[in-house]
């Protein structure tokens, strides 16, 4: 029995699956839309197809570091309660262990690697969708490199890799909880752009020329200020979160060590979440 589009159309509303899925289904059920429903379910893909529609904005970062390269990533949940459950954790581990094996950072291609014997990852995504009742998304992957590696983890919520030159792993470790404190924007002052520094010479040239002073005076409030920024956000100005007496920079050179990079990644930053109105919906159910 040949599948009509109709039929297609009725089997994506049904269960949220994508139009290939949804053919395939069809034409292994005889066109029966019931029986194909039937199977997906039995495999787990319509529950986890309708889930993938909802917002996960939280959820877990975890770090995993090897030999001369490690790995941050981030893997979502709808709520914190799925996201501090021992499977989900389980999971977020062995997707960060499989994809530093890899070498991976595409979650697509993490996706169809191996996770176990006979299972790829996305397919153990599907079954702890079906386990566990949420949507839950691997949503990205950091390899980073370097003779020094450390990592720092806070709370599975914040995540930070520090690639050194020279020192060792504690110390990167220690550069790792500072960025993972206060989320500096560059590790030196010259890698801040210069649509950055363009803009914010923009702001405090305004707020300079509003105070009346003449043109060199604001001219070298101007500089100041942007001095001032640049020490701010650089990590190598900051002051050290463990002991403030002592920048970053100064602990690094004490060290005989340089920054190479840091990567901070922060559940959920950037994804919009949905702000449910718990009276508004039991004030409809009521009516």
């Amino acid at each position: 029995m040949s599948v009509t589009a109709a039929q297609v159309k009725e089997l994506r509303e049904r269960t949220g699956l994508g139009m290939m899925e949804c053919k395939k289904a069809l034409v292994e059920a005889n066109a029966d839309i019931d029986l194909a429903i039937e199977n997906l379910r039995k495999s787990g893909q319509a529950k986890a197809a309708k889930k993938a529609s909802r917002t996960a904005a939280e959820g877990a970062v975890v770090a995993k570091v090897g030999e001369g390269i490690a790995i941050l990533l981030e893997v979502n949940s709808e709520t914190d309660f799925v996201a501090r459950d021992d499977n989900f954790q389980a999971f977020v581990n062995q997707v960060a262990e499989v994809a530093l094996a890899a070498r991976l950072e595409d979650v697509a291609k993490i996706a169809e690697i191996e996770y176990t014997a006979g299972q790829t990852v996305e397919e153990a995504r599907l079954a702890l969708v079906q386990k566990i009742g949420e949507n839950i998304q691997l949503r990205r992957a950091q390899l980073v490199e370097g003779n020094t590696l450390g990592a720092y983890i806070h709370n599975s919520k914040i995540g930070v890799l520090v690639s050194l030159e020279g020192g060792d792993g504690e110390l990167a470790k220690d550069v790792a909880m500072h960025v993972a404190a206060v989320n500096p924007l560059v590790a030196t002052p010259d890698e801040v752009s210069a649509a950055v520094l363009d803009k914010e010479r923009e702001i405090f040239t305004e707020q300079a020329r509003q105070s009346g002073k003449p043109e060199e005076v604001i001219q070298k409030m101007i500089d100041g200020r942007l001095k001032k920024f640049l020490s701010e956000v650089s990590l190598v100005d900051q002051a050290f979160v463990k002991n403030p007496d002592v920048k970053v920079g100064q602990l690094l050179k004490e060290a005989n060590a340089t920054i190479n990079s840091f990567t901070r990644m922060e559940v959920g930053e950037g994804i919009e979440k949905e702000v449910v109105d718990f009276a508004a919906e039991v004030a409809a159910a009521a009516k």
